[in-house]
């Protein structure tokens, strides 16, 4: 398969720029996967599709404050740095602008309160950095850093919090698992009270959900590898679910990542934890997951390839220009689709 056969039109107003004032508020493409049907709901009217029993996995990820702007000590030349991942204690993967002028060796200073060593050079602008700081990284990071958002998202954002799930909890992402941002305390817990299960699982998101796919034959494209988790309670409770038969619904292409990711390697749900660069594509078989709640994605991503994998590519492409002619907002902070 080619990458452009994942190409779609998108005029440019509908990528959405802030978030609405209401996180439930946000529209909701429901997309019957076996059919092709599809029906125009709020995403607060979600819980009218899910049922007792269910079980809905949510990725509990937080996003850093991980856009760092700095000066290279020896010019003065301004340098900025995206934390990806964390190698080991204070050694951090990092995305470099302009990388050209970071060298092994190289010393970044940020307001003389943290300062960062080039320790290792990669391609594509990828640094490892040595971070040098007395007292506690995230408090540093939070008086310093500011939200990564992607780079389509031109308006400032007025409060960090609305890049966050309303239940992140562990940090450690370069961005967010934007499926989830459209989800309140409120409608989880009435999501509780009709019978559904919440469990959840860490993905840390890093570049790999959100680098461009550069080559034509996208079985030649690279993923890298992203930090994930699952303890003994959830995977107990996802396996007793798929032995009931109930359905497990992954809230965004990151937690379905995840699942797959442990599906493949055990053959069940386990407690673990590991580094993934499961690429999901048409022609995947899904041994997870039964229904996807997910956002509008870009045009020739991995995430758009996913999402056709799941629901079928002539599937996905009718409900995106569905939603183009119905002004759906795309993208992080857009709107949502719920392929049952």
């Amino acid at each position: 398969m080619k990458t452009n056969d994942f190409d779609y039109y998108l005029p440019e107003e509908l990528i959405a720029q802030t978030p609405l004032k209401n996180r439930d508020h946000s529209r909701l493409l429901v997309l019957d996967r076996k059919t092709g049907e599809i029906i125009h709901e709020r995403f607060d009217n979600i819980i009218n599709y899910l049922n007792k029993g269910d079980v809905l996995v949510l990725n509990n990820t937080k996003v850093l404050p991980a856009r760092l702007i700095g000066i290279k000590e020896e010019t003065g030349a301004v340098i900025e740095v995206l934390m990806l991942k964390e190698i080991d204690s204070n050694t951090w993967e990092c995305l470099c602008k302009p990388a050209k002028r970071v060298k092994i060796g190289t010393i970044i200073n940020f307001s003389n309160i943290l300062k960062l060593k080039c320790i290792y050079e990669g391609e594509d602008g990828i640094r490892r950095f040595k971070f040098i700081y007395d007292g506690i990284l995230l408090e540093i990071l939070d008086k310093l850093g500011e939200m990564p958002l992607p780079p389509y998202i031109h308006e400032k954002l007025e409060d960090k919090n609305r890049y966050q799930t309303v239940y992140a909890k562990k940090s450690g992402s370069a961005a967010a698992p934007t499926a989830g941002l459209h989800f309140t305390n409120e409608l989880l817990e009435k999501l509780k009270d009709k019978g559904v299960e919440i469990e959840e699982i860490t993905l840390h998101v890093g570049l790999g959900t959100f680098r461009p796919v550069q080559v034509d034959d996208i079985s030649k494209h690279k993923m890298h590898s992203e930090y994930y988790e699952m303890d003994k309670k959830t995977a107990d409770n996802l396996n007793k679910a798929k032995m009931d038969g109930r359905r497990i619904i992954s809230v965004g292409t990151t937690t379905t990542r995840t699942l797959e990711t442990i599906m493949n390697l055990y053959n069940e749900f386990k407690q673990c934890s590991g580094w993934t660069d499961i690429f999901i594509y048409p022609g995947y078989e899904f041994k997870a997951i039964d229904s996807l709640i997910t956002n509008f994605h870009l045009p020739k991503s991995t995430l758009v390839m996913l999402v056709s994998a799941f629901a079928s590519k002539e599937n996905i492409m009718n409900a995106y220009e569905e939603a183009v002619k119905n002004k759906y907002r795309f993208f992080s902070f857009g709107d949502s689709m719920f392929i049952k």
